[in-house]
């Protein structure tokens, strides 16, 4: 997955714009917090820790290191084993931003690891992708608080990688 990752991230080309992550970031923040505002209470996270998850979430974008074309959308089912190569990745949601992103969904998708050591499993993403493992770390949490509402296992999340 990180190898693929490593691959795909190309430097973005004038010519050919694509959206800037922040943007989707921005509109999925916005969802979360009209979500939030109507979940039933055994639905959400600490208001404190919703507020700081979810203003990190519009931030990450802001303060990433580099820009490069990201698949934003890549887990295991998007994965082909091919003949021309030894994988294809199929269905990318390209967008302009920070390749630390792109580690999420593949964690996500990782529901046992990610129960049992969020923090290590955002560590490992990012050594073996080559980005930053605090970075993938305040990613996980941003994204854990974002996808909270409706779901325990991304509320545990969330409360064990809240920052100090």
């Amino acid at each position: 997955m990180a190898g693929l990752l490593a691959r795909l991230w190309a430097q973005p080309h004038d010519a050919y714009p694509f959206r800037p992550l922040a943007r989707m970031c921005a509109a999925w923040a916005e969802e979360f917090e009209q979500d939030y505002a109507a979940a039933a209470v055994a639905e959400k996270l600490d208001p404190g820790l919703a507020r700081a998850g979810i203003a990190l979430f519009r931030e990450l974008p802001q303060t990433a290191d580099g820009q490069v074309l990201l698949a934003t959308d890549l887990h295991g089912g998007n994965i082909l084993a091919a003949r021309r190569e030894p994988w294809l990745v199929i269905d990318p949601k390209p967008y302009i931003g920070g390749p630390g992103y792109d580690l999420l969904q593949h964690m996500l998708n990782c529901e046992d690891r990610l129960a049992a050591d969020p923090a290590g499993l955002a560590n490992r993403m990012a050594g073996l992708a080559g980005t930053d493992a605090g970075r993938a770390r305040q990613w996980l949490f941003a994204r854990s608080v974002q996808e909270s509402i409706g779901s325990p296992l991304m509320r545990e999340v969330a409360g064990r990688l809240a920052p100090a």
